[in-house]
């Protein structure tokens, strides 16, 4: 007997295990970095904070954008309302902001962080860290204000009469806003985008210019040395240059394929592939710390474990032996 598999079917099981892993992945790491930056209070950093708002940014991510895909791919209609809209639509485009805002501080952080004692910008070393919180702040009224305008424009698609939408996601539709709105906003969206890259990319140059002079510099110290080991400093640039990269590739693939597609209307492949793309970041965020910088963490953790489980049963054995039989 021949099962036909639709592929609306295929792509939600596709994006229902890709938002599974990346939510128990930022999941875990999210908890484990509360638990040290609590807990273990003489291993917290600073970098820490951001790394756990930009973890918490990826989670929102994951659930406001992939749960209403994989229910809509599974066939589901109408499951949300105009406020059910509004609510999805906006914290979507809010957290997918926020993501962009945090990943462009993380990397200006760093920079700033393995900045020489000489350089022009070491004035800010000692600052960096109290402008951890107000740059949070300041990102979120940021982006909560750019996307006011998703809440005037978006509803159910059930809801609407209107043909000439400018954008549809099956369960919420937008309506082509008047010219000052489209140019406000557009405007602003562009400002924030051009200047978040602009900054991620120029501090990157920076970084890896950096490294590869200071490669150069401690060469002869590595080649007298058995057994060679990074700085953190030198493996927290690696991660966020992975993760940089790895943002700005799927970040811009999304971008460019949305703008392609509200212009083609009707373009199914496309917009399957936005919608893959849109998620890609956040499920891979997790993993991408925890290979370059949290590695160490996470062995720590489990010899931890192993070794209180062995204390446990040591102590266990003393106070109950073994009768004879």
């Amino acid at each position: 007997m021949n099962v036909i598999v639709s592929s609306d079917t295929i792509l939600g099981v596709f994006i229902l295990s890709q938002i599974g892993i990346g939510f128990i992945g930022n999941t875990l790491l999210l908890v484990l970095l509360i638990n040290t930056f609590l807990v273990q209070l003489h291993t917290k950093k600073p970098i820490d904070l951001i790394f756990i708002h930009l973890i918490l940014v990826n989670i929102m991510t994951i659930l406001f954008s992939g749960i209403p895909e994989v229910m809509n791919a599974f066939g589901v209609r109408n499951f949300l309302d105009d406020i059910g809209c509004k609510v999805v639509m906006y914290l979507y485009r809010v957290t997918r902001g926020l993501s962009l805002c945090t990943t462009s501080f993380l990397s200006i952080f760093q920079a700033i962080i393995i900045t020489p004692s000489n350089s022009r910008w070491a004035w800010l070393k000692p600052k960096i860290c109290t402008y951890i919180f107000p740059a949070f702040c300041s990102f979120w009224i940021i982006n909560m204000l750019i996307y006011i305008h998703v809440i005037m424009s978006t509803w159910a698609p059930y809801n609407s009469t209107e043909l000439d939408k400018f954008y549809s996601l099956t369960y919420c539709i937008g309506k082509n806003p008047d010219y000052i709105q489209s140019v406000v906003f557009r405007g602003s969206m562009v400002l924030r985008d051009f200047l978040c890259v602009f900054l991620m990319i120029s501090t990157n140059v920076y970084m890896v210019k950096f490294l590869f002079i200071h490669r150069k510099t401690v060469q002869h110290v590595h080649r007298t040395s058995l057994s060679p080991r990074p700085s953190p400093e030198t493996k927290a640039t690696h991660t966020i240059l992975a993760l940089v990269s790895c943002f700005v590739f799927f970040y811009w693939g999304d971008s460019f394929l949305t703008i392609y597609v509200s212009y083609k209307r009707k373009i199914k492949g496309l917009e399957n592939i936005t919608i893959i793309l849109s998620h890609c970041y956040p499920a891979i965020c997790p993993f991408l710390l925890i290979k370059n910088h949290y590695k160490r963490f996470f062995l720590n953790c489990a010899f931890a474990k192993m070794r209180k489980s062995s204390q446990h049963k040591i102590s266990v054995n003393t106070w109950c032996p073994h009768t004879l039989l």
